[in-house]
């Protein structure tokens, strides 16, 4: 897989955790710790986009 197609797989990875954390937040029965968990793997998933593109 070249550079540019494993950027597009993180990218598409780190929005479908924004939706998941939007849904979590949004539901009164999620536990925080669920939460916390999720940012923690989109913030990875940022951060290895962002090293990937400099």
């Amino acid at each position: 897989m070249s550079v540019a197609g494993h950027l597009e797989e993180l990218k598409k990875k780190h929005q479908t955790l924004s939706v998941q954390v939007e849904q979590a937040q949004r539901s009164p029965g999620t536990d925080d710790l669920e939460i916390a968990t999720l940012k923690k793997q989109k913030l990875k998933l940022k951060e290895e986009i962002s090293r990937l593109s400099s």
